[in-house]
């Protein structure tokens, strides 16, 4: 009895063996598949495939479209509410009173911080690879008012044109009157509204994982692939890379709000993995948008201004233009467009209107171009992006053909 039961109990353990080879070797396949998947759209770019990314890109649009109206759709109510809000405030501002004043200011400071809000979305959602409006706006903005206020000897710019446009005031500000604070009290609300959209950016990788995570189907996004791979091999895991990841999403889940806090307040490229993460684990939607804005609006702001205006006062800017000067061989010739940007500049801030000498530096001109640069190589992202989503959807509209089959 005891040998047939040895030997029923064989073929049981080589059949559980066999399964098991089955399972990973199935797993393997599948890893293989979703990497050449992966490859295939990855060369889908404007540069490689320029008819077929343009032509995915628009039946990408047009399917975005139509969610987006099924969307509205369902929630007509709040569609009506704001179109009512809408409608009272176009009354008020096409009718002449006293009240003109107000919806006046209103308008303004409305399209001022809707501005920042915007280009901090920019810099943040998932869009092709991110704009980076602190570089390219805000940052130079903090710069302008900061040298501005040093020459100027006052932060009481006439408006208009200010913000448009920086001038002195008239009667001129006292010597020593500007402080760090009161530059920062100038670039508040700009800086704090970018900080915010930069909040808002960071909504759409929680909710997709969110989503996934309630509803048990593969999300469209391979960040959150790789997330589930990354939880999969965090026993091996061996780079640098991944470690920081698993760092990030260990703070995350076991500190909660503190945890995401700490990550925002920071300069951190791996915060798309804490709102993923925050996701996946189902953490309440104000705990992980409200430690993100005061993290990214507040703290994080306040640390990247103060950089700035530290950077770009009066005596360090002075000392970084004579140490440009004494490099060895090219330090005059890099010194003197420095220079005349500067005065270039400082002239400015003492002619109102019109009259201010229009020499054009090569600095001002490569910045501008390096900007328009940076824009253009966003949209194309975008485009190229959105192509790589719409061969997504025809690689699994194909897989689950062939499963039918």
């Amino acid at each position: 009895m005891a040998a047939n039961g040895a030997s029923c109990e064989q073929p049981q353990k080589r059949a559980g063996a066999k399964d098991k080879q089955n399972g990973k070797s199935a797993d393997a396949s599948v890893r293989e598949r979703r990497q050449k998947d992966k490859e295939e759209r990855l060369s889908l770019v404007v540069w490689r495939r320029p008819v077929t990314t343009l032509h995915y890109f628009l039946l990408e649009t047009l399917i975005k479209l139509k969610e987006w109206t099924l969307k509205l759709w369902q929630r007509r109510g709040v569609v009506f509410l704001v179109l009512v809000l809408c409608s009272l405030f176009s009354f008020a501002y096409s009718t002449e009173g006293a009240h003109q004043q107000y919806v006046e200011y209103l308008e303004k400071k409305f399209l001022w911080c809707a501005y920042w809000v915007g280009l901090g979305i920019l810099s943040s959602v998932g869009l092709g690879t991110g704009l980076h409006t602190f570089l390219l706006y805000l940052g130079p903005h903090i710069a302008s008012v900061t040298l501005a206020a040093y020459e100027c000897g006052s932060t009481d710019f006439p408006e208009p044109p200010y913000p448009d446009q920086i001038v002195c005031p008239q009667g001129g500000g006292v010597e020593g009157s500007v402080s760090l604070f009161s530059i920062m009290s100038k670039v508040r609300l700009e800086a704090c509204m970018w900080g915010a959209g930069t909040a808002i950016g960071e909504l759409p990788p929680y909710f997709m994982a969110r989503a996934a995570r309630q509803s048990g189907a593969d999300p469209d996004d391979e960040d959150y692939e790789e997330f589930e791979e990354m939880l999969e091999q965090a026993e091996g895991a061996q780079d640098f890379v991944t470690r920081a990841k698993l760092g990030v999403q260990h703070m995350v889940q076991k500190v909660g709000f503190f945890g995401i806090l700490a990550c925002a307040s920071i300069p951190n490229p791996l915060f798309d993995l804490a709102g993923i993460t925050c996701g996946h684990f189902l953490v309440p939607f104000w705990t992980f948008f409200g430690a993100t804005l005061i993290g990214k609006a507040i703290i994080k702001m306040h640390i990247q201004k103060l950089f700035v205006i530290i950077t770009f006062s009066k005596h360090i800017v002075e000392q970084m233009v004579s140490l440009i000067g004494s490099v060895p061989k090219v330090g005059p010739s890099l010194q003197k467009p420095f220079s005349q940007y500067l005065e270039a500049q400082r002239n400015k801030l003492h002619h109102a209107g019109g009259n201010a000498p229009a020499d054009e530096n090569w600095l001002s001109w490569v910045f501008e171009k390096v900007v328009l640069v940076m824009v253009c190589y966003f949209v194309i992202s975008i485009v190229n992006s959105m192509a790589q989503s719409y061969a997504k959807r025809l690689q699994q509209q194909r897989h689950s053909e062939e499963k039918t089959k």
